[in-house]
Formats: C-alpha cells, structure tokens, sequence
C-alpha cells in the first residue's frame, strides 16, 4: 500500500507539471476541440506546469519551434500562425469574437512559458523544441490543412474569424511579477472556478475561485454516466490495481471533503483513498464535481461543468462576451491580479 501511494502521488504530480489548462486547459486542461462538447486531455488545458518553477525573460518570441511527433522533425512556426491553430483547435469557432480573442492570449501565454521552461530546463523527448504536436502532453494547434478539414464547408468564415481575433490580440500575454503566467482554463466550471491549490494542491495567486454562473446554463453543464455493480469493479480494479473492494458495492466509494466550489477534495475508494480528481479520470467522469446514487442494481453518477475547472471557462468567457464584456474584461476576471503586456516585435494588425 506504501508503494502505491507513492506512485499516486508520483502520478498527481506528473499530471500537474504536464500542462489546459489549461489547456486544454477540458479534461484537464482542459481541452476544448472546436465543438460546444470539450474533450480535455490530462494537460492543465491546457497548460499547467508547477508554479515554483518560475521563468523569466524580458524579451518574447516571434516563432516557436515544435517537434512533429509523426516525422521526428523539427519546424519553426510563427507566433501568428501558432495562435490561429491553437485557437482553432481549443475553442468552438462558433462563440463570440472577444471569446477568441481571450483564448487567443491565453494560448500565447502558455506558449511563451512553455518557451522559456525549456530554455532553463529542456526536455530531452523534444529535442530542443518548445513543444510538440501531441496534444496530449501539449496544448493542441491545428495546421491550417486540418482546419480546412474540420470546418468544411465553413472553413472560409471560421478561419477568418479565428484569424481576425488573433491580430487583433497578437502582442498581449499575461504575466504575474512580470513572468508568463499558468494560462489554466476549462470548458466549463460548476458555476465557480476552482483554485490550483485545490486541484494539484500548489496556490497560485492568479489561478483562484471566481464566479462563472453561467456555466450552469452550458451545454451538457449537467451530465450523468451509469455503471453496473460488474463495470465499477472493473473500472476501479484497472485504475488501482492494488485496491482492495469489499462485497457491498454501495460501500466501494464514499466521498470526503468538498471544495466551496464543489469539486470532491478527496475520496474514499475500497481500501485507499485518493482525490476526486484521480477518480474523475479512473471513470472518465466530466469533472470532479460529482454526486452518486444507487437504484438498487446501477450507480449512477452525476456531475457538474466539464474540465478541472481551473483559470478561465470558455463558456463562461464566451458568455461575458456576448453580454458586451470585452476580451481584457473576460482575462481580468478569469485571471484576476495579472497584468497584459507586449511582446517586442509582434503588433495587432
């Protein structure tokens, strides 16, 4: 059992320095693909990495170099055509253009320090890269080939859009005590963002509760998933090998406490226990703010939002754009006590 908690801890611990967010990032960076459903990857959606591990630079980059996992080679793409990509990639078309705009800067920041992370501390598997093209590990960009295949017939006005937002934020990142911040966003959160403390258990000023009531109104904001007796003993015995479930199903999961923001800090699962963000992904539940009952046979569970819920929620962004907030609104909200600067060298067109 010792063992096991430490590869837990090991494992909690790798999922936060890998980064959607931030961003994604849904699920958890979350990870928004261009549709109103999100698909978060284990990243902080989008971006999370650990927040002691500060970097710092005056000066900001014009391209970016991103290993293509395909090919094994290494391409330089340029600040602009990475952000068009990313936006592409992480946020629906679809919401509002001030959405795009903040999404867009988000995708900046995270670039830029992920950028200067691995001038202090490269990672070998990227070969002196920024990042790759895994968007698995790494916040998703779309080429524009991709693109053109996944908005069809639409590709024209969508592209356009997304490029529109983006030059129109092309210089701005978000920096805190003057460093690129951890960009974290979700699809959506309960109705209240999460803290990182909560989440992967470092604060971080910036990445701290806010109200987003209007992810309650979301798509899909409420979402259930049912297992039988036989597919939650399996779930649970692949996800921990070492776990030890009793004969009464009912007594295999008994959530602890409960963030203010509603997200389950710790469980109970057979003989271990673990946060509900490990056993959100072990049952691929939308988010760790979760609830369950049984009808006698089933275990039904019910969650709230999508995503780790951290940093900025898209929907939440989207709604305050299309209540008239503006790009520099919805970033000041979502990430407050940050500040927006310039990149030397890039410029809104």
């Amino acid at each position: 059992m010792k063992k096991y908690l430490l590869i837990l801890a090991g494992f909690t611990l790798v999922l936060f320095l890998l980064a959607v967010l931030p961003a994604r990032l849904a699920g958890g960076g979350a990870r928004l693909r261009s549709t109103a459903v999100a698909t978060e990857t284990t990243t902080l959606s989008s971006a999370d990495d650990n927040p002691s591990n500060t970097p710092a630079s005056d000066e900001y980059c014009t391209s970016y170099t991103m290993l293509d996992i395909t090919s094994g080679k290494t391409v330089e793409i340029s600040v602009r055509d990475y952000l068009i990509g990313a936006v592409c990639a992480e946020m629906p078309a679809t919401f509002a253009p001030e959405a795009l705009k903040a999404q867009a800067v988000a995708a900046h920041t995270y670039a830029e320090r992920q950028h200067q992370l691995e001038q202090q501390n490269p990672t070998p598997e990227l070969n002196g890269a920024d990042f790759s093209n895994d968007s698995t590990r790494y916040q998703a960009c779309f080429t524009e080939n991709q693109a053109r295949l996944y908005y069809g017939d639409s590709f024209e006005l969508y592209y356009q859009k997304i490029t529109d937002a983006v030059d129109a934020v092309l210089p701005y990142i978000l920096t805190y005590d003057g460093d690129p911040i951890i960009a974290a966003f979700c699809s959506m959160s309960s109705g209240t963002t999460e803290s990182a403390e909560t989440v992967w258990g470092t604060q971080v000023a910036y990445l701290v509760p806010v109200e987003s009531a209007a992810d309650m109104e979301a798509p899909r904001y409420l979402d259930t998933k049912t297992f039988s007796a036989e597919q939650l003993r399996s779930a649970l015995e692949e996800a921990f090998p070492d776990i030890t479930l009793g004969d009464d199903p009912t007594a295999w999961i008994v959530p602890g406490q409960r963030s203010d923001a509603g997200t389950v800090c710790s469980v109970t699962v057979g003989d271990m226990t673990c946060t509900g963000q490990t056993l959100r992904q072990a049952l691929d539940l939308r988010s760790a703010d979760f609830s369950f009952e049984w009808d006698g046979t089933n275990c039904c569970f019910t969650t709230k939002g999508y995503g780790h819920g951290v940093g900025m929620s898209q929907y939440g962004a989207n709604a305050m754009a299309q209540d008239g907030g503006s790009w520099e609104e919805i970033l000041a909200h979502y990430y407050p006590n940050t500040q927006l600067v310039q990149a030397a060298g890039l410029k809104s067109t």
